[in-house]
C-alpha cells in the first residue's frame, strides 16, 4: 500500500504509524485478507528472520523479515525508501518477507532469507520467486542497494526476479520517502499471505 492521499503526516515514526494504521487495516479488509491476523517484524535493519507458526499479537522483535509456511495469516513489513521483497515458492506452499535497504543488504538479509526457504528442506533454488519493491534509487540514492539484492538473489541460481525499477523518492504522490522527507514521514505496508487452499 503507497501514501494515502490527502493525509497529512510529517511526523516522527511511531506517530505516523499510528495515524496510518486505520487505513491499512482499511486495506487489508478491502483486498479481502481482512479475516487474517496480520503479523509483522519489529525491523531493525539487520538480518533477524522470525519462523511464523501462528497469529502473533505483538511484532516480532529485533527482525526484519518473517518466513511461513502457514496459510491464512498476513505477514506485514513497513518501508519508506528500503526496498520490501518477497519470496515465494512457485507452487505457494512457503514464503518469506523481507525488510531490505542499504545496511540490511550489506549484512545479507536476502541471503539469510533464501537460506532458510532452502534449509526447509521443502523448496529448491529453481521452486523460489522473487520480487524486489519499490525502493529508493539512484540518483535520489547514493548506493544501488536494490542491484545488490539481485546479484544476492543470483548467487542461488535464481533467475526469476522481477523488479520494476520504482524509485520511492521519485514519485513523492505514490510513496513515502524518509530521505526525502528527512524522517518526518509514513511508511507502506507490504504484505505476503498465503491462501488457504
Amino acid at each position: 500500500m503507497g501514501r494515502i492521499p490527502g493525509l497529512g503526516i510529517a511526523v516522527e515514526r511511531y506517530e505516523a504509524m499510528d495515524l496510518i494504521e486505520p487505513y491499512h487495516q482499511r486495506f487489508l479488509s478491502e483486498s479481502g485478507l481482512g479475516s487474517y491476523p496480520l503479523v509483522t517484524a519489529g525491523q531493525v535493519h539487520g538480518t533477524g528472520i522470525g519462523l511464523v507458526k501462528k497469529a502473533n499479537l505483538s511484532p516480532f522483535a529485533e527482525m526484519d523479515g518473517l518466513l511461513t509456511e502457514k496459510r491464512g495469516i498476513t505477514l506485514g513489513i513497513y518501508v519508506a525508501d528500503c526496498a520490501p521483497v518477497w519470496i515465494v515458492a512457485r507452487n505457494g506452499s512457503i514464503g518469506a518477507l523481507l525488510h531490505s535497504g542499504k545496511k540490511g543488504t550489506e549484512l545479507g538479509i536476502v541471503r539469510h532469507g533464501i537460506r532458510a526457504l532452502l534449509d526447509t528442506g521443502k523448496v529448491a533454488s529453481s521452486d523460489l520467486i522473487v520480487v524486489v519493491g519499490p525502493c529508493i534509487r539512484p540518483p535520489c540514492y547514493e548506493v544501488d542497494f536494490a542491484s545488490e539484492i539481485a546479484r544476492q538473489v543470483r548467487e542461488y541460481g535464481i533467475t526469476e526476479i522481477h523488479d520494476d525499477g520504482i524509485c520511492t523518492a521519485c514519485h513523492p504522490e505514490r510513496y513515502y520517502s524518509y530521505r526525502r522527507e528527512r524522517g518526518l514521514t509514513g511508511r507502506m505496508l507490504a504484505t505476503l499471505t498465503l491462501l488457504p487452499e
